[in-house]
């Protein structure tokens, strides 16, 4: 009996261990069943995922990088030119002093050296025309940028050995670097403030199919960026000031010595100053004070590179940057001088040039014929902080723009000058004089005004202009600033004319200017064309897909027409205000979920027939 239930229970245990294989599928089934589920779970829509949410968080993000992008690339301008002007004037003091030359350098000849630097910064910028849109379509606005602070980061390393061999070098490298930096500032603050309209107008038709953007879209983010930019770039005059006020001012001589062979100031003199005693300097500064001193600037040199490097974002998307480089490099180097036919940039060559003349002029002519003159070496520092915290604050009024006329702004600080300039013509004293130290300090103050009207006025007003033409933008600034290079060169070549012939030089082109700008103005009014270049279109060597793009602009030979060749060929084509012209595809809105996603979805599709109209072309051309 015991034995047939033990039987019994294997028996039943077998049964439970090896159960039927129909068992067996119906739990794989469930197994099955139960996966897939879950799947579809975790990959299909998820209840807390909000689309609209996460694409507003995402564009928020990006226009608070845009705004990064205007500060830090302010700052890093500001940080440059404030180590190159305090440099500059300290080393001009130093070298200046007999003394300081006979002492520390006997048989270098200083002042020989300080001629050609001051040539070489003058003189080079000249011809910045022909190689700076080369540059920047080269290397690209935010490299520019980089690599020109990196030159005048040289050029304060060279002060540490100040021989013939490192500083007249550095000095033309300087020179060579003026007008691509200054072209590339402009073109990015312009450009920030195009990809800020996009990243707060992304549900626009026009900004998600990347089309062009309306006539004055963006007018007010160029006023705001533009104004931003010159309120914190004016302060570089300031901390300019820091290394004669801190250091220079406690070695230099009194009034009494110093001018004590200057017979007459102001208005009636000829070059600088005649007569300054040619001994400045009480005792010599020690040479590990100086040294100190440079590592410091050294430092904030480094700081404005890193800025650049860092904190800048790109201009342009790397797409972009391809298709404005592959347009030909001969095209690139005619095109400045084809929109030169431009009758808008034309009339503005007058402002251009006056807006670079009234700068040097505040700097040297009034701060030295005037203000050293009848206040003393001592008081220099304070005219020109007074004069970078007038440009700097005043900066800002040029945020009624918003809501008033543009030629207020340049018409207005116009105003101001042709007033200052009549009143410096009828200006005239006997040297240390203190008790002109308030008249002067006013006339900084009313001049700081019309810097900062004239300069935030010219660069707002190209902005407009030009707003809708991100493919131009870097010609423009380029010809701009290449007319200031011709302003900085007059300016040298006048140092010894009389006063009051500068004085009138500076009135004339005023003049001109204003009647060339409201000449303008009037033409735009009556809706007159103006002609523009056209820009030919990208031409790439590799053929097939490269971008998620509806209008890929790497399309091969087959998928264009005769008649875009005969297009190609056409130079220049007028242009009215209003017109709708060609848009190169792809900005930084395509980045932005939706967007992708949409045009992923049909890229394939895209591709498989761009490869096959290819390889049909090519049989074609084999056969023939």
């Amino acid at each position: 009996m015991e034995a047939t239930e033990q039987e019994d229970h294997i028996a039943d245990a077998g049964q439970f261990v090896a159960p039927p294989n129909g068992g067996v599928n119906e739990l794989l089934d469930m197994g099955e069943d139960n996966m897939q589920g879950q799947m579809e779970e975790f990959l299909g829509p998820q209840a807390q995922y909000n689309e609209e949410e996460e694409e507003r968080k995402y564009y928020r993000r990006k226009r608070l990088g845009v705004i990064k992008n205007v500060v830090a690339a302010s700052l890093g301008a500001m940080m440059v030119y404030s180590v190159y002007m305090g440099l500059l004037q300290m080393q001009l003091i130093l070298h200046y002093d007999m003394t300081y030359r006979e002492v520390k350098y006997s048989n270098l000849g200083l002042e020989d050296i300080d001629r050609k630097m001051l040539m070489g910064i003058n003189v080079t910028p000249i011809i910045g025309l022909l190689y700076t849109p080369v540059l920047i379509r080269f290397f690209g606005t935010k490299w520019i940028m980089f690599l020109a602070s990196g030159i005048y980061a040289l050029f304060v390393s060279t002060n540490y050995w100040e021989r013939y061999y490192t500083l007249v070098p550095s000095a033309v490298a300087i020179g060579v670097a003026i007008v691509p930096l200054w072209a590339s500032l402009g073109n990015y603050i312009t450009r920030m403030a195009q990809q800020y309209y996009e990243y707060a107008n992304y549900k626009e038709e026009h900004v998600q199919e990347q089309k062009k953007l309306p006539k004055g879209a963006c007018h007010s983010y160029i006023i705001i960026f533009q104004s931003v930019f010159y309120l914190i770039f004016n302060l570089s005059l300031v901390f300019a000031e820091l290394p004669m006020r801190l250091v220079l001012n406690s070695h230099l001589h009194e009034n009494k010595y110093i001018l004590a062979n200057v017979k007459v100031c102001g208005a009636e003199i000829r070059g600088m100053i005649p007569g300054f005693n040619t001994t400045v300097l009480t005792n010599l500064p020690h040479s590990m004070l100086l040294i100190k001193v440079e590592s410091v600037l050294m430092g904030f040199a480094l700081l404005a590179m890193i800025i650049f490097l860092v904190l800048c974002g790109p201009a342009y998307r790397p797409t972009e940057e391809i298709d404005l480089r592959s347009i030909g490099w001969g095209n690139i180097f005619q095109l400045p001088f084809k929109h030169l036919r431009d009758y808008r940039l034309r009339l503005l060559c007058p402002f251009f040039i006056y807006s670079g003349l009234e700068v040097l002029f505040a700097i040297t002519g009034f701060s030295l014929s005037y203000g050293v003159c009848i206040l003393g070496l001592k008081k220099l520092w304070l005219l020109i902080v007074v004069y970078g915290l007038s440009s700097s604050v005043f900066s800002s009024l040029s945020l009624f723009l918003l809501r008033l006329p543009r030629w207020l702004c340049l018409l207005g600080g116009a105003a101001v000058h042709a007033v200052l300039i009549i009143a410096l013509l009828a200006f005239s004293s006997k040297p240390d004089q203190p008790e002109y130290l308030g008249p002067l300090l006013v006339i900084s103050v009313l001049w700081g005004l019309g810097t900062a009207l004239n300069k935030t006025g010219v660069s707002i007003l190209l902005g407009m202009l030009y707003a809708e033409e991100k493919e131009r933008l870097d010609f423009i600034y380029t010809i701009y600033h290449w007319w200031q290079a011709i302003a900085i060169f007059i300016v040298y070549l006048w140092s010894g004319l009389p006063m009051r012939a500068k004085l009138s030089i500076l009135l004339a082109t005023l003049l001109l200017s204003c009647y060339c700008y409201c000449v303008m103005e009037r033409r735009m009014a009556k809706k007159v064309q103006h002609r523009l270049p056209r820009i030919p279109r990208p031409r790439h060597k590799v053929k097939g897909y490269r971008y998620l793009e509806e209008d890929n602009s790497d399309e091969s030979d087959s998928e264009k027409s005769v008649e875009e060749e005969n297009d190609e060929n056409i130079e220049e084509m007028p242009s009215a205000d209003g017109e709708e012209e060609e848009q190169d595809a792809g900005t930084e809105g395509a980045d932005s979920p939706r967007v992708w996603r949409r045009g992923a979805r049909g890229q394939q599709h895209r591709w498989e027939d761009g490869h096959l109209q290819g390889a049909e072309e090519e049989e074609k051309q084999v056969v023939e």
